[in-house]
């Protein structure tokens, strides 16, 4: 797992945004967030073996993050310490559950990290923009299955087997043929593009097929992390043996139920509870 892991301060809005207006705000504290830790902790909870490749400041939420991932359970052997801030995100939620994320800080490593070839794994997933990170994605392809997001869209910047984007981070014209601008990201080693359309379901895209999953009807409550909820759901699903059909499926159950809980993470209840009723 390579991605981020943030401090998340959370605000909650008295209304929606709006360009302009003087809004009502009631701090609701901090909390564990960022791409790896949203996706990570829950393939904890399901049992899974999860290692954890990220970057935190020498500072006190650098402390506090690697704190709060022990506390989870993840083994942190992976999470490098750098001089500097830690990742730090303000999270603005609305009383419609929707979210809207400032990043105040993004840590990175000032080179990127070599360790990640020397971890044993079955299955990597990674969640990052950095372009540098391309050849150890190409190397990883070569010695497990990778699942990783888009942006960023360039050219070979991913070369995975799974690729996973949301419709709103891709233009029109990509959405059009979402596997021709799969194959020029991630080359010939794609199998899938699975593309997330928020409440509205997720579909999957191959050489030859077009998959769809509606999402079920839920209360919202807090809209922060769903992707990544739903980005854990496949890699369980994949790395459990489900083919794209059924790991389709079980990604959409998955980050539909991260909407109807107040956190950034999907809570170890709730994935218990999905997988009891899978």
């Amino acid at each position: 797992m390579a991605g981020s892991i943030a401090a998340d301060e959370v605000l909650a809005l008295a209304g929606p945004l709006r360009a302009g207006a003087h809004l009502q705000g009631t701090p609701v504290g901090r909390r564990l967030g960022g791409g790896a830790a949203a996706t990570g902790l829950p393939l904890l909870y399901a049992g899974h073996e999860v290692a954890i490749v990220t970057a935190v400041g020498d500072d006190e939420t650098g402390a506090w993050l690697v704190q709060e991932l022990a506390r989870a359970g993840a083994a942190t052997g992976g999470v490098a310490r750098v001089q500097g801030s830690s990742t730090h995100s303000l999270v603005l939620l609305d009383p419609r559950g929707e979210r809207t994320v400032v990043n105040l800080h993004r840590c990175r490593e000032p080179e990127p990290p070599e360790r990640l070839l020397r971890l044993p794994a079955d299955c990597l997933y990674v969640r990052s923009r950095d372009l540098e990170m391309a050849p150890l994605i190409a190397e990883r392809a070569r010695m497990c299955r990778v699942v990783a997001h888009v942006p960023p869209v360039a050219a070979g910047a991913r070369r995975a087997h799974v690729l996973l984007a949301s419709a709103s981070d891709l233009a029109p014209e990509a959405l059009a043929n979402p596997w021709a601008l799969g194959r020029e990201i991630a080359g010939d080693v794609l199998e899938w593009f699975v593309v997330t359309r928020g409440m509205a379901g997720a579909e999957a895209y191959s050489s030859d097929r077009k998959l769809s999953v509606g999402a079920a009807s839920v209360e919202v409550a807090d809209t922060t992390g769903a992707g990544d909820a739903f980005a854990a759901g496949l890699v369980h699903a994949l790395v459990s043996g489900a083919p794209m059909e059924g790991a389709l499926r079980t990604a959409v159950a998955w980050g539909t139920a991260s909407v109807g809980c107040r956190s950034s993470v999907l809570p170890r209840s709730e994935v218990e509870r999905l997988l009891s009723a899978a």
